[in-house]
């Protein structure tokens, strides 16, 4: 078995666990799934797919956040419609 070269890419586990505690729980879960298996994918010498699980997670971390923030926004709105429309 071949030993490693170089470093393995940056597994996004950080942003995967912001992404689980702060914003969207299944997403998050997800990246947090697919950055765990990075080190593990580098070590077995699957140099292409410990990219690929840290695109992924980080894809599903940004993926969490963005749905996260349409939900927040949308739920202001709705607020705000309410509002205006109880004033009327």
């Amino acid at each position: 078995m071949n030993s490693p070269t170089g470093t393995p890419p940056e597994n996004n586990l950080v942003w995967a666990i912001l992404c689980t505690v702060m914003c969207c729980i299944p997403l998050g879960i997800v990246a947090i799934i697919k950055s765990t298996k990075v080190k593990e994918l580098w070590l077995q010498g699957d140099y292409d797919g410990a990219q690929k699980a840290a695109n992924d997670a980080k894809k599903y971390s940004i993926w969490g956040a963005v749905i996260s923030v349409v939900f927040f926004v949308l739920y202001i709105l709705f607020f705000v419609v309410i509002g205006v429309a109880g004033n009327m």
